[in-house]
């Protein structure tokens, strides 16, 4: 986790205790879901919430690739260029991310892009609605569903998942400052998790060098 979420919303003021914050509250909520998941290491860098592209870049760069040097992965697996939903951090994480990996060349570890399809969210909303739940708006955590995918390119690798579901919902339920009443997980079952969250969609990313816009914007902030 690159930032702590200390200026995001929060479902029930309630959960932050007395003298506690959001950010050690939300902190608490990664690793609840982590151990759901099965995982057991996860790393949480303190980066300002909400200035990720613009703050403390050739730091966050070198977390990143100090990251992927001690552990050597596979893969690695980010945001796309849209950050999902166009979430600046998300989308800062992409762009540091980026050019961690490329920093390696030829040694680069494969990377990967987390999309979706664009309408997916809408259809989660519609059927929570179809079970009940009243939303606050036509927004999800403050954002128009439609905004999800939007931009996305169809992906090119999909995982189904569906065997995993449960504990997927589980650990997404964990994030309880994101997963209040007011949002459309909360009325969903198992059946309903199945179809919208049982199959993952990746996209792989090309960091040959080709001199792209991303890219020089980049390097021009690195060297900053």
């Amino acid at each position: 986790m690159c930032v702590p979420g200390e200026r995001g919303s929060i479902a029930d003021p309630a959960l932050i205790p007395p003298g506690g914050s959001l950010a050690a509250v939300r902190t608490n909520e990664l690793h609840d879901a982590a151990r759901v998941l099965g995982v057991t290491e996860v790393i949480v860098l303190d980066h300002p919430d909400g200035n990720l592209r613009w703050n403390r870049v050739p730091e966050l760069h070198a977390e990143i690739v100090s990251a992927i040097n001690a552990y050597a992965p596979d893969l690695v697996i980010t945001f796309a260029e849209d950050g999902l939903y166009w979430h600046l951090d998300h989308i800062g994480v992409h762009e540091r991310t980026y050019t961690a990996v490329k920093s390696f060349g030829a040694s680069a570890p494969p990377l990967y892009y987390m999309t979706m399809p664009h309408g997916l969210m809408r259809d989660v909303v519609e059927t929570a609605i179809a079970r009940g739940w009243v939303p606050p708006g036509s927004h999800v955590w403050g954002i128009t569903p439609d905004a999800f995918g939007a931009a996305a390119d169809p992906p090119s690798l999909t995982v189904d998942v569906r065997d995993w579901v449960p504990r997927k919902l589980a650990a997404l339920r964990c994030h309880r400052t994101q997963m209040g009443p007011t949002n459309p997980f909360a009325r969903m079952d198992e059946a309903a998790a199945r179809r919208w969250l049982g199959v993952e969609y990746f996209l792989p990313a090309s960091i040959s060098s080709g001199g792209s816009m991303l890219e020089r914007i980049s390097e021009q902030a690195l060297s900053s």
